[in-house]
């Protein structure tokens, strides 16, 4: 079991304080008014962080994960104390664990049992029972649609106050055997229609002006660009969701292996004519 950092403590066990002094949005506990205090809260475009946060229950066993501080930077501008973050990639159980520790709630939603299984043992019981919950199932389908309802009646809630969406690059890693995965579409437009029937899921169980975040690359293939991420952030907006930002993201010092394969990289570079990713995209967007 991973010891993961002490959750703040709940809004109704806070002290008291002057309401007039508060100011917060319908989707955030920042308190406007004292805005100066949340320096540490990115605004601009651009994100650099200088390695992963592996403390507080948060490792890089799993191939593809995203860096925990996205999530710490999303929660913390897009959702309140006791929110429910819909994940339907759980993979590794990031949004899981820093929902845990920064006392929000997760259901996540993962394709392969094993890794499911497995992400499970990462939380204790009662946080499994209270706080966040892992459903094994095809995010496409409407089996985990109804899963997903089922389990929200029991937290109390009719939908979801965030969507996290970190799906694969469409084939660049193969996550699993199973035909269901996107990782094994059979070309990159079947990738794309699989992505948004998972997108528009999403949308259905997502509350009204709450918002999305999506966190993507693109891809070489056949020695040209295939701009993953400005497709799939158009077929979001195909089924309704607004882009409020495309946020580049530094990923120089966060990636596995890093600086293994510099020199083969670059020489394939030079002698093919692109340019080897420094940047992956958190699109943030919001349902209108």
């Amino acid at each position: 079991m991973i010891n993961l950092k002490p959750a703040q403590k709940r809004a109704d066990n806070l002290k008291v304080v002057d309401k007039n002094a508060i100011k917060t949005t319908a989707y955030s506990d920042i308190n406007l008014k004292a805005w100066r205090e949340y320096g540490h809260i990115k605004t601009g475009t651009l994100w650099e962080f200088p390695s992963r946060d592996r403390q507080h229950g948060h490792s890089n066993e799993y191939h593809g994960n995203y860096i925990p501080q996205i999530a710490q930077q999303i929660y913390e501008r897009f959702t309140k104390q006791d929110d429910i973050v819909l994940d339907l990639f759980f993979g590794s159980g990031t949004s899981g664990i820093e929902a845990i520790n920064m006392n929000r709630r997760c259901i996540g939603v993962e394709l392969k049992e094993e890794l499911a299984e497995s992400v499970s043992q990462k939380f204790t019981p009662k946080q499994l029972v209270t706080d966040v919950n892992i459903i094994c199932a095809d995010s496409a389908s409407e089996t985990a649609v109804e899963k997903i309802k089922a389990r929200l009646d029991i937290m109390g809630r009719k939908q979801a106050q965030l969507l996290m969406l970190h799906p694969p690059y469409d084939d660049i890693i193969k996550f699993s055997n199973k035909k269901e995965d996107l990782s094994n579409c059979a070309t990159t437009e079947e990738f794309y229609d699989l992505f948004e029937k998972v997108a528009k899921n999403g949308y259905d169980l997502l509350e009204n002006k709450r918002f999305a975040a999506l966190i993507i690359g693109d891809k070489y293939a056949n020695s040209q660009l295939i701009p993953l991420g400005f497709e799939c952030m158009a077929r979001m907006n195909k089924i309704g969701f607004i882009t409020k930002a495309i946020i580049v993201k530094d990923i120089q010092g966060n990636e596995r292996t890093v600086g293994k394969n510099a020199n083969l990289w670059r020489y394939r570079a030079l002698a093919g004519g692109f340019y080897n990713f420094k940047h992956e995209y958190v699109i943030v967007l919001q349902k209108v």
